[in-house]
C-alpha cells in the first residue's frame, strides 16, 4: 500500500531567517495523523538566509541526519566537532546521552537549503557521536546509491537503528526498482525535480510511505533527486 504525503499538506515554520516545512509533527506543528513513520520521526525541509541559523541547543536520544541540497551548512557541537556540510555530504549526529550543537548558513550571500532528518535510535543512552561522509550525487544508471546503514557497510554512514538509506538521482525517463524485503517498510522523499510512482507524480517536497509492497518502482519525470528509507 502506498500512502502519499503531499508537500502542501506539511506544517510550516516561517520567520525572518527560516522557512521550514515539516512532513511530520514538529515544534509548534501538531498533526496526530502524522507523528512519523516507523522509526522515522522528522523530515524538515529547511531554507536559511545568509549568515543566519540555529544557535546552540540540545538533543538527546535521536539520530539526526543533515542532507544539504544547495549552499553550505556550518556545524559545531560540544564534542569539539566543527565542519561544513555541502551538497553530496551525509552527516549523522547521534544525540544519545546528550549533545549541544549549532547550525548556521556558512555563506554571507547565498541561502542554504537542506533536509534535517530525525530517526529514533534502537535504544536510549547511546554515546553521543558524529560522522560525515561525501557521496557525489551522480546518476547511477538505474541503481540506488547506498549512503547510510545500520552496520556502516561499504563506507556508508552508520545509523544506530535498523534503517537503510539510499539516494536516487534520475534523468527524465530513468527508472529504478527497489525490492522491499518481507516485513519491511519504505519512505520516499523527493528532494528535487519530480518522479512517478504507480501512476502518481511526486514533486519536490512530496513524500510517500510503503507497507506490504514487494517492490517500489520510481520513474524520473524530470531530472530528480530523492531519498529512499528502508525501515523495520
Amino acid at each position: 500500500m502506498m500512502t502519499l504525503r503531499r508537500r502542501d499538506e506539511r506544517g510550516l515554520t516561517k520567520t525572518g531567517w527560516l522557512d521550514s516545512r515539516h512532513s511530520f509533527s514538529f515544534g509548534g506543528f501538531r498533526d496526530p495523523d502524522h507523528m512519523g513513520f516507523r522509526s522515522l520521526r522528522v523530515i524538515n525541509e529547511d531554507r536559511v538566509i545568509p549568515g543566519a541559523g540555529f544557535p546552540q541547543h540540545g538533543h538527546r536520544d535521536m539520530e539526526i541526519i543533515s542532507y544539504v541540497l544547495e549552499g553550505e551548512l556550518a556545524h559545531k557541537d560540544t564534542l569539539g566537532t566543527s565542519s561544513v556540510i555541502r551538497p553530496g555530504d551525509i552527516q549523522r549526529m547521534s544525540a544519545g546521552t546528550g549533545i549541544q550543537h549549532s547550525e548556521f548558513n556558512a555563506s554571507q550571500k547565498d541561502a542554504v537549503h537542506f533536509l534535517q532528518i530525525w530517526i529514533m535510535p534502537e535504544r536510549g543512552g547511546i554515546p553521543a557521536g558524529y560522522e560525515q561522509r561525501s557521496f557525489p550525487a551522480e546518476r547511477q544508471d538505474g541503481k540506488l546509491q547506498l549512503v547510510a546503514s545500520h552496520d556502516g557497510r561499504d563506507g556508508t554512514v552508520t545509523i544506530h537503528q535498523d534503517v537503510t538509506l539510499y539516494r536516487g538521482v534520475l534523468a527524465d525517463g530513468d527508472k529504478v526498482d527497489y525490492a522491499l524485503p518481507s516485513g519491511r517498510h519504505a519512505w520516499l522523499q523527493v528532494a528535487r525535480g519530480q518522479v512517478k510512482v504507480r501512476g502518481e507524480v511526486l514533486k519536490e517536497g512530496d513524500g510517500a510511505a510503503f507497507s506490504g509492497d514487494p517492490e517500489v518502482t520510481i520513474e524520473g519525470e524530470s531530472a530528480a533527486e530523492f531519498l529512499l528509507f528502508d525501515l523495520a
